[in-house]
């Protein structure tokens, strides 16, 4: 392709000597002619990057919230693990960030690196379900139950075997303090997945955030703004909604209903792996094995979320 393109726009045709018997070629670059140049692959393509592909923007403006304070940031790219932004803030390793697309569509985010004015940010993993905390910790332990009920009894049996019979629960006061402080933004490892039908064609995609009125997603297909599509999430049903905004591969959706968060405990979730992608100054992606969201930011395992769960709904 290279050898067509050059031939064509040099105007000396696919072979500049007589057609039957053909010169030689050097080996090398032509001088002033970069398409000449071979550039080799660094990387062997090792797997399917459709899902991790970042998207380079211009022009995409965002609001970061950061030690309380609300401040605008540019986008400059967004990928599934993360986010490059430029600021006027600087935020530390680690610290927390949040960026807000739109009016109740925000993702939680974790500081990786510091370049200048560019912060590369760490999206949170789990599906954010925005509503009461009692009602979000309910939902969460009948998906436990319901989904994953080998994890959960196991545990259980383990924890019973270790207590002699009859023996109180150990209790503290500072337990009670601790729970209350962890309950508004509880951690978890569940990730919910969707499908999305638009203009005869279905697209594998994943739930950001969820409310009652829409859901942030992300896609690997664009939807234009302002269009209806079909958000189909398996047994917690299918349901339209609207593209009210677009940046990158993150879509906000309005539901053309009032969304039930309960008919989530039908619809088996995903657990988030241990080991994920951090979003690096250049572009690309590694997987680390520094979590934050498992060390620093306490995301609980399964077996202790359902603990915590269950020890905080009996009181």
């Amino acid at each position: 392709m290279n050898s067509f393109r050059s031939a064509i726009l040099s105007g000396k045709g696919l072979h500049s000597g007589d057609p039957l018997v053909r010169q030689k070629k050097k080996r090398g670059a032509a001088e002033d002619d970069l398409s000449t140049v071979n550039v080799p692959r660094s990387e062997i393509r090792t797997r399917n990057q459709r899902d991790d592909d970042r998207h380079r923007l211009e022009h995409e403006h965002a609001s970061a919230r950061f030690d309380g304070e609300v401040h605008e940031v540019d986008v400059i790219n967004l990928s599934g693990g993360g986010a490059m932004i430029r600021c006027d803030f600087t935020p530390r390793l680690w610290e927390r960030v949040d960026l807000i697309f739109a009016e109740g569509a925000e993702i939680e985010c974790a500081v990786r690196w510091i370049r200048e004015d560019r912060v590369g940010l760490e999206f949170a993993h789990e599906t954010r379900i925005d509503c009461a905390p009692e009602a979000r910790d309910a939902l969460l332990l009948d998906v436990i139950h319901r989904s994953f009920p080998d994890v959960a009894l196991q545990k259980r049996d383990e924890d019973a075997a270790s207590r002699p019979i009859n023996a109180a629960e150990p209790h503290d006061d500072g337990d009670d303090a601790i729970a209350n402080s962890r309950r508004t933004e509880r951690r978890h490892p569940l990730v919910w997945m969707g499908e999305v039908y638009f203009a005869h064609n279905n697209e594998k995609v994943r739930l950001r955030n969820i409310s009652e009125h829409g859901a942030l997603i992300e896609s690997p297909v664009q939807y234009p703004l302002g269009v209806e599509l079909l958000l189909d999430l398996g047994d917690a049903g299918q349901h339209f909604a609207t593209v009210s905004w677009a940046c990158g591969d993150k879509f906000g959706l309005k539901f053309n209903n009032l969304f039930n968060l309960r008919v989530l405990v039908g619809s088996k979730p995903e657990l988030a792996p241990q080991l994920m992608t951090r979003p690096g100054p250049s572009g690309r992606v590694s997987v680390d094995q520094d979590n934050p969201w498992a060390e620093e930011w306490k995301r609980q395992s399964l077996e202790e979320l359902r603990d915590d769960l269950e020890g905080y709904l009996k009181r």
